[in-house]
């Protein structure tokens, strides 16, 4: 394997340090047939010795995030971000279905130590702190990616699907869709909010790429379904 390779759906890549990379629809790695997806979203490329990952569509962003979850950035379009760990993550959305594909380096520049006793932010982002019914919400939409090993895609559940899930009804389940999202807006996580006060038309797309790459949601969260269905909490 060569310095950097990327991991979609166990088929790896190996771009080489001269060429750019381009993932999406058509492109070095063709995604999939979805005409949701740009022809070309992402590309890969070594300058000046640092991998980039670079977005060049119009329209859709994407999660970057280390393989612990301590860093986390949104790449918006016209966006780059350097490629710096040695597992990174990169998950996006276009239109009824979440991507993700890991990229993988053998000389990273930024190496991570983690400590015994350090958080793994199971209830907690920062300061934010969830109720077992908020933090449930959140796993009934990331349910397929939590179920899901390794890269691929997935399906987020729409509204009434993962509130029939909780055994909620649909007017608990947006009011509680939009107290996760408010807290976790006040504390900088982009993409939850659009313009004008008004809730992003795909903000639990953004929500579920969020809390799965910073782990805010992990598969031993599964429980919860199970727990709050039917509860009837206000």
């Amino acid at each position: 394997m060569g310095d950097l390779a990327i991991d979609f759906c166990g088929e790896w890549y190996e771009p080489s340090d001269e060429d750019v990379f381009n993932i999406g629809r058509e492109g070095d790695l063709e995604v999939d047939d979805n005409p949701y997806l740009h022809r070309q979203f992402l590309q890969v490329a070594r300058y000046d010795g640092i991998w980039w990952l670079s977005n060049v569509g119009s329209m859709l962003s994407a999660t970057v995030a280390d393989a612990s979850g301590g860093m986390q950035a949104w790449l918006a379009p016209g966006a780059r971000i350097p490629l710096v760990f040695s597992h990174t993550n990169i998950i996006f959305t276009a239109g009824p279905t979440t991507y993700e594909f890991a990229v993988h380096l053998k000389t990273p520049s930024f190496r991570q130590e983690s400590r015994e006793g350090d958080s793994n932010g199971d209830t907690t982002i920062g300061p934010v702190v969830f109720t077992d019914s908020q933090k449930a919400l959140i796993v009934a939409l990331a349910e397929p990616m939590l179920r899901r090993e390794g890269t691929g895609f997935s399906a987020i559940p729409s509204s009434a699907a993962a509130a029939k899930t909780l055994g909620w009804a649909l007017t608990r389940f947006n009011r509680k869709l939009d107290n996760v999202c408010d807290k976790l807006d006040r504390v900088g996580v982009v993409g939850l909010r659009g313009g004008g006060g008004k809730l992003a038309t795909n903000r639990r797309a953004r929500l579920v790429e969020h809390a799965v790459t910073s782990h805010l949601v992990t598969p031993e969260d599964l429980y919860l379904l199970e727990k709050m269905r039917g509860v009837d909490e206000g």
